[in-house]
């Protein structure tokens, strides 16, 4: 019945065109779900903006790096150079960003982001014109993930008159970026060619072997808009490739020490190859002066294969142990039989359609929206077996996929919301946000490599109701308190069995901001309450019960924190000095003891670091030479949950700080050249233990770009 009417919906919808006739100018082309800095410090929650200015200065490739810099963000980084992030926001686990919801142009753009939500596919930053972090109550009006916070990623926007760019930057490890565009708009049209064009050689060695540990990225996008009488119609297609040497083998403690960016000739081989494309239509109608329809189809579809050995975290571990026969083998100075490589080869495709109205009402904003939407995952991994001789890989045989190793799995998800921003007084904003998600996920497993008999099957139905409710108020000119409270959900995936429940959270936060003239600060507290915290599992982050895929559940746990910021812009003669500080204090913990898990109350939750800061200075002449500092600290986390009960060192990562300068000369209105040195001191710690072993982050790195705009 849901379907049905669904359809009469999206049928209505399309249809509406006929009910235009009055011309206005329709902008949809930059699809913000905050919008600017200054919008983002009045928003009934949490939030934040890297806008275009700070992006431009930084010219970023690592999203992890931009990240660091927002409280309320945790940050578990990999392979170094940001090519699969793990991001978590408050109470949303870091694990490969998979309890976070993730947008580009406000749409889903994880993989699968109901069934299998980790983000092995993340888009290349250098192609990003803002970046978006909604947090608090608000965030009901996305979804599925609605704990933690939405981070919406703003594309490059199609220009207003005819013009582009071209950007190069070449590095050390023989890298070289590329991001060129062009644009332009003309009477009722409007388009945009986009391509980034990456390579490098990588900051790892791997033992006796020539190959490198680097990479290489192709993206391309292309839009198309057009503007008629009170409507407009964006059409957006992506394609990117990628190739990167990557393994998830990392090292032993002491091996790290030694040498913190060597490889273990046993990961020579791995490798990851992907591809992406995906395409969306977003119509715009304006029926009314005060009521406008938005309607969004969107396809997804993501392939990757990432060919690695499965050995490599027993071995680590057995070395870390004092197993002087595991650590010859990963020398390279002892044989070994019978190595398993998977090809982690799997495709996704997601799809759907969201229609939202938005509806002025005296001092009422409405949004009412629906969105249909389906993904699936299909799994197909051949496994090849090598032996190790003589330090060098020689192939044995195959081994075709049965059981976890074949299967597909699907969810299909309606999802209904209905947020009003209420102007209640001129000091008082009230959002109240009322979600709706049902989800139905399923599972299938075969027995046989050409799926003829089935292993086992398994299927899931949630159904939750998510309210919230949160305020602003503005005290006087200067100083404004917030507060809200909102119940969080993520969904459990494709591998979630009948009997399972979804994580769901109560969730509040309260606040206070100061605003005067260049200086602005603000002081936020937050609480989640979970009744069922659960883990995805995989490879890449076992769960604690040690399952490589499906869902495991911890029990009640409760994340609690204060993130404060501050920044202000000093005068110095005839230079500015702005100033960025953000401060994060998280303590995230089971709260009750769990028999079935051997959880006790008090077992820090992992992934979840008790302190992070970061602070951002510029000197800029007014003349177009601009240099700018970063620093950033993240504490050590927890790699396993309740690693405050052992002294092990093993289960906890290392903190960090690190600093990161650019120094931009605008050479004219067209041209500009930077410097760039990213981990300024050479600082490298074990940022990861999973997957397996000790994992750095990137050493200092310098580069040096120029940026043409035409």
């Amino acid at each position: 019945m849901k379907k049905t009417i669904l359809a009469s919906t999206i049928l209505t919808a399309l249809a509406a065109p006929a009910l235009a006739n009055i011309a206005v100018d329709t902008d949809i082309e930059q699809i913000k779900i905050i919008g600017s800095k200054t919008e983002a410090r009045n928003v009934a929650g949490s939030s934040a903006v890297i806008d275009e200015g700070q992006m431009r200065i930084e010219v970023p490739s690592d999203i992890n790096q931009l990240m660091k810099t927002i409280p309320g963000i945790y940050v578990r980084e990999e392979d170094g150079q940001g090519l699969r992030p793990n991001i978590g926001i408050r109470a949303a686990t870091a694990g490969r960003v998979s309890k976070v919801t993730l947008l580009e142009d406000g749409v889903m753009m994880a993989p699968a982001p109901y069934s299998n939500p980790a983000a092995y596919y993340f888009p290349t930053t250098f192609r990003m014109s803002s970046v978006e972090v909604l947090k608090g109550a608000p965030l009901l009006r996305y979804g599925p993930q609605t704990t933690g916070g939405v981070l919406n990623l703003v594309t490059t926007p199609i220009p207003e008159d005819f013009g582009g760019q071209v950007l190069t930057q070449f590095g050390e490890n023989s890298s070289r970026d590329i991001h060129a565009h062009v644009g332009g708009t003309e009477g009722q049209w409007g388009f945009l060619l986009e391509t980034v064009q990456r390579s490098s050689n990588g900051f790892k060695e791997i033992d006796r072997s020539g190959r490198d540990a680097g990479f290489d990225i192709e993206d391309y996008v292309a839009k198309l808009q057009w503007t008629g009488e009170r409507q407009s119609l964006l059409a957006k297609v992506q394609y990117s490739e990628e190739t990167s040497n990557e393994t998830y083998a990392g090292l032993t403690d002491e091996d790290f020490a030694e040498n913190p960016n060597r490889r273990y000739g046993i990961s020579e081989i791995d490798q990851m190859n992907n591809h992406h494309d995906s395409v969306s239509l977003n119509y715009s109608l304006e029926l009314t002066d005060s009521v406008d329809l938005n309607v969004l189809g969107y396809k997804n579809h993501f392939k990757r294969n990432w060919f690695k050995a499965g050995v490599a975290n027993s071995l680590i571990a057995a070395a870390n142990a004092g197993d002087e026969d595991a650590q010859a083998v990963l020398d390279g100075e002892r044989d070994y039989q019978d190595i398993t490589w998977t090809n982690g080869n799997r495709s996704y495709d997601s799809y759907g359609v969201e229609i939202n109205t938005g509806i002025e009402l005296a001092s009422h904003f409405i949004e009412v929206g629906v969105r249909d939407h389906t993904d699936e995952m299909d799994r197909y991994q051949l496994k090849e077996v090598y032996d190790q001789i003589n330090g060098s890989l020689v192939f044995d045989s195959f081994i075709l996929p049965t059981g976890g190793d074949n299967r597909l799995e699907r969810a299909d998800a309606i999802s209904f919301w209905i947020t009003d921003q209420w102007q209640a007084t001129d000091d008082l904003m009230v959002n109240l946000a009322l979600r709706h998600e049902d989800v139905e996920s399923s599972r299938r497993q075969f027995a046989t490599p050409d799926r003829s008999e089935l292993d086992s099957t398994r299927s899931n139905d949630s159904d939750e109701w998510l309210p919230g409710v949160s305020f602003t108020y503005d005290v006087n000119d200067n100083w404004q308190v917030l507060a809200g409270a909102h119940k969080g959900f993520s969904p459990l995936g494709g591998g979630a069995k009948d009997f399972q429940e979804p994580e769901t959270s109560n969730n509040y936060e309260a606040g206070v901001r100061f605003n005067q003239g260049s200086f602005f600060a603000e002081a936020i507290g937050f609480y989640s309450d979970f009744s069922d915290t659960t883990q995805q599992c995989s490879i890449a982050n076992p769960c604690d019960n040690g399952a490589e895929s499906g869902s495991y559940v911890l029990g009640e746990s409760t994340v609690a924190g204060l993130e404060l910021q501050a920044s202000n812009t000093f005068e110095l003669g005839q230079f500015l000095m702005p100033v960025d500080l953000a401060y994060t204090y998280t303590k995230g913990e089971i709260s009750q003891d769990n028999a079935v898990t051997g959880l006790m109350d008090g077992d820090e939750l992992n992934d979840i670091p008790q302190n992070t800061f970061s602070v951002r200075v510029a000197l800029d002449n007014n003349k177009g030479w601009v240099n700018y500092v970063v620093g950033k600290y993240i504490d050590e986390m927890c790699v396993s949950v309740g690693c405050n009960r052992d002294n092990s060192r093993f289960n906890k990562t290392e903190s960090l700080f690190v600093t990161d300068f650019v120094s931009r000369y605008e050479v004219d209105n067209n041209m500009a050249v930077y410097f760039k040195v990213e981990n300024l001191f050479d600082q490298q710690k074990i940022v990861a233990r999973s997957p397996h072993g000790a994992r750095p982050n990137k050493p200092q790195t310098a580069s040096l770009g120029v940026e043409y705009t035409f």
